[in-house]
């Protein structure tokens, strides 16, 4: 595998034994990205040998704090373990103050370059940076706060196809953003609920199964991977039938999996 991602956290809200909160370092040919941050992201890094170190990009969805809690503590770790080089973060507008804010209050310093980006539009794709391995994009998703939905696309490599991984949680079901996801060979979305809380999640701007699985369909995707799974759900088997009744190469993550973007057949 050399284009992949591995689950930190796959729980919503709450960090339970079973799901820590969202986080996933993504890996395109060695080059490593972290999308999310929640608590105890840090930790989950080193139960999943992820070199913490290894990281210059971090891209977080939205400023809620299961998804960005993890962030003074991570950086903070980087710079007593001697980091040297820079950090950039892409986020949401706000995301420098509420950093500046923790790191004053709690007497903290880095010696690294920590590099902000604040997102601030409300349509269409934008590209946020490239390597010499991939092109990442954001585009705007549905939900309560500002949040970005992240697009990795792979560099041309001799004579494979370019392959794409699409990250997008949270959000609730909004067709406006299937042209972002179209054809992606992996989509990583939320499904905070089962259809039976079809309700909740409109009420809630998060999504079900159902709602994502019927995503997954319409934009054509090679595979669906499930996340931000609620607590409440002890068993995850049942989400999963009803994502695979609709969109049958449907997977639900755990935390410590590894999933591959793999080529379309």
């Amino acid at each position: 595998m050399n284009f992949y991602t591995t689950i930190l956290g796959s729980g919503a809200a709450l960090p339970t034994v079973a799901r820590h909160c969202s986080g996933q370092v993504v890996n395109v040919n060695g080059f490593r990205m972290l999308f999310d941050c929640g608590e105890n992201t840090q930790t989950q890094l080193r139960v999943y040998h992820q070199k913490m170190q290894g990281i210059s990009h971090i891209c977080l969805t939205h400023l809620h704090g299961d998804h960005f809690f993890g962030l003074p503590g991570l950086v903070s770790s980087m710079h007593l373990c001697g980091r040297q080089q820079p950090v950039d973060v892409y986020a949401p507008a706000g995301i420098r103050d509420a950093m500046n804010l923790l790191m004053q209050v709690s007497g903290s310093h880095i010696e690294f370059e920590l590099n902000y980006h604040e997102l601030s539009f409300t349509e269409g794709i934008q590209l946020l940076f490239e390597s010499p391995l991939c092109r990442v994009y954001a585009f705007p998703l549905l939900h309560s706060v500002p949040t970005y939905g992240y697009l990795v696309e792979e560099k041309p490599r001799g004579k494979n196809p370019v392959r794409r991984y699409a990250y997008c949680t949270d959000t609730t079901y909004d067709e406006r953003f299937l042209p972002y996801i179209e054809g992606v060979n992996l989509l990583c979305m939320e499904s905070t609920f089962d259809h039976s809380f079809d309700s909740v999640a409109r009420e809630k701007l998060h999504c079900t199964t159902v709602m994502a699985a019927t995503m997954a369909k319409k934009a054509n995707v090679g595979q669906l991977l499930l996340t931000h799974i609620s607590a409440r759900f002890k068993e995850p088997e049942k989400l999963l039938a009803e994502a695979q009744a609709i969109f049958p190469a449907t997977l639900i993550a755990a935390d410590g999996e590894t999933h591959e973007v793999r080529y379309r057949s």
